[in-house]
């Protein structure tokens, strides 16, 4: 990041046009506020910094400014890692938080989700977790980046988008992501623009597995034969690279060359390993999944005669390590091919188990669980535990009809039904603290239950995301 101006400290009173930094918003923007009450939002100001900004936009109740000078600057303050990041012109966007030290990058995720709890939702959690953290930088396995290629300078950029802009950012290196993708920008930089339809390929999707790293090329035209030698001789030049093509929908996307190695990543202390495709979602910080996977499992505390239910499962990420502790496991997703990917997946696996660690009874089934009704839970039978890792979204329909079941109970319209009571316990991993907030009110509030813990999962390091995980005991 390019600094701005640092003042030595100076005597009470600061200049008049001197503002001081009361906090940090999820946008990483630091928060103050003017003699008559008005918010200024601060990009680049951190916490307890008396600050100069130039604004930029007013509204009656607030203004948008960014940071011109520092008069006294936070001790959390830190050089940023990354020649990339800062507020000068052509700055990467994909980074909010370099500038600011990784522990208090974590604390202030865990403001935003009790705040969040608190504030929307009226729940305060029993027991506050430990964070969850991990590598902050060469930690981002999963990544899309634009290709640019750039007729007057005759030449490609490869990256993420600039600071709220649309162009491309000059990136030559990239820390966040790791150091052999990294490494690969230029060379690829260098590729693009050798190729015919360098001015038809907007994006390079980046999927990394435990051996295998796959670039999944978006491509607006038929690659030529040429082009498509190309792409060969990079690999030739990088063979731990493996290219995928994709020339409209996602139902389109395919190996360059067929019969290469297939990406995977394992979950070790499970003895799983999770064969994808480079459009599958799975979890951008693999390291930091393998801690999450491990926590929600501990903290569900799954014995050997309980049936689990695994909401919004995907690719069986918790279901599968689910499947070596519970007597049976139900994981349930809204895409029907995300359904059959995990079929496969559990029969890979179930091959590959070692004498006397068979998995569990497991099933998958696909049902839209942003419309799911009390009775769609009724006929999902009798379930001890809940795991529930939702989209951005949040499970609103999902916990909304618990809670009716809850509250009227006449619902169960047969006799076996009536024995349908409700799970003992639920750990609900969320990417959005906001929606978290308002499905645990519901949770806590309508549905009879408590919450037990809650922390934060670090799960995007220097950016805005905030991953968490919660548990709802039954009351």
């Amino acid at each position: 990041m390019t600094a701005p101006e640092i003042r030595p400290e100076l005597t009470h009173p600061y200049p008049d046009d001197a503002l001081f930094v009361e906090s940090l918003d999820l946008e990483a923007q630091g928060v103050a506020h003017r003699a008559d009450g008005k918010v200024v939002f601060i990009d680049g100001a951190l916490p307890f910094e008396y600050v100069r900004a130039n604004v930029h936009r007013k509204k009656n109740n607030w203004e948008q400014a960014s940071l011109n000078a520092i008069y006294r600057e936070s001790s959390q303050r830190v050089r940023p890692g990354c020649p990339n990041f800062g507020m000068h012109t052509g700055a990467c966007g994909g980074c909010k938080m370099q500038h600011l030290d990784a522990t208090a990058q974590v604390a202030v995720k865990q403001r935003v989700m009790e705040d969040n709890l608190w504030h929307l939702g009226k729940v305060k959690p029993e027991t506050i977790l430990r964070p969850i953290q991990g590598p902050s930088f060469g930690y981002r396995y999963r990544a899309r980046l634009s290709v640019r290629y750039v007729i007057k300078k005759s030449e490609v950029l490869i990256g993420f988008h600039e600071r709220k802009s649309r162009y491309v950012a000059d990136m030559k290196v990239c820390h966040v992501l790791p150091d052999h993708v990294s490494a690969l920008l230029m060379p690829l930089r260098a590729l693009i623009a050798s190729m015919d339809a360098r001015e038809t390929c907007p994006q390079i999707e980046v999927a990394c597995g435990d051996d295998v790293t796959a670039l999944l090329l978006r491509h607006l035209e038929p690659l030529s034969v040429d082009d498509k030698a190309r792409l060969r001789a990079f690999v030739s030049e990088h063979p731990e690279v493996q290219w995928w093509l994709q020339a409209k929908g996602p139902e389109t996307v395919q190996l360059l060359d067929s019969g290469e190695s297939r990406l995977f990543y394992a979950l070790p202390e499970f003895d799983i390993r999770m064969p994808f495709n480079p459009t599958d979602f799975t979890q951008v910080n693999p390291h930091i999944n393998r801690v999450l996977v491990a926590r929600a499992l501990r903290l569900l505390d799954v014995q050997r005669h309980e049936r689990v239910i695994d909401w919004f499962c995907g690719l069986g990420n918790f279901t599968l390590p689910l499947a070596t502790q519970a007597r049976e496991v139900l994981g349930i997703e809204g895409s029907e091919v995300l359904v059959a990917r995990s079929r496969e997946n559990l029969d890979k696996n179930r091959l590959s188990r070692h004498a006397g660690s068979a998995l569990c009874a497991t099933k998958f089934e696909a049902k839209n669980l942003f419309e799911i009704s009390s009775q769609d839970l009724l006929s999902c039978g009798q379930t001890d535990k809940w795991l529930v890792d939702p989209p951005r979204e949040g499970a609103f329909a999902l916990v909304k009809a618990l809670a009716d079941l809850h509250q009227n109970p006449e619902l169960a319209a047969d006799v076996a039904a009536r024995q349908w009571e409700r799970p003992t316990r639920i750990v609900y991993v969320s990417c959005n603290p906001s929606t978290l907030a308002r499905d645990a009110d519901v949770l806590v509030h309508q549905a009879g239950y408590r919450c037990t813990h809650a922390g934060v999962v670090n799960m995007f390091p220097h950016t805005a995301h905030v991953e968490s995980m919660a548990v709802f005991e039954r009351a």
